[in-house]
């Protein structure tokens, strides 16, 4: 019984959270929203992202607004991981950006990728594809 209690507990707990993340009009939370303007990317971040992928395989770069937590970021890569195309994934919750890394010949969509984040919980906002 006190196994029942405690599991129900964490559950209550964990779903708690998850709604307390995405309300962004509450007033008691200090987390902020970055909304990601433009395609500049850090170089650095950049060169880690890529190291490991091959000629041909493509980035797409997307703006994505609503992104406040680990629990956020977390989301988004494993519902992009479920794809066997998506090679890799990077969430960069600071300046609102997501980058995913697909198989050369994926036909990358906007709209495939924005049904993904929203219904994560975020909004893609416009997207940039890069080829190596």
């Amino acid at each position: 019984m006190k196994k029942i209690l405690i599991a129900f507990l964490l559950s209550i707990t964990s779903v708690g959270f998850a709604h307390n993340c995405h309300d962004h009009g509450s007033d008691n939370q200090p987390m902020k929203s970055v909304s990601g303007e433009g395609f500049e990317i850090d170089n650095q971040k950049y060169t880690r992202f890529t190291k490991d992928l091959e000629n041909g395989e493509q980035i797409a770069v997307v703006n994505v607004n609503g992104m406040v937590c680990d629990f956020c970021a977390r989301g988004i890569e494993k519902t992009f991981m479920k794809s066997a195309n998506v090679k890799k994934v990077d969430v960069d919750l600071e300046v609102g950006k997501v980058l995913i890394a697909y198989s050369s010949d994926t036909k990358i969509s906007f709209e495939d990728i924005k049904e993904k984040i929203t219904s994560n919980g975020q909004t893609a906002v416009d997207m940039k594809v890069l080829k190596l």
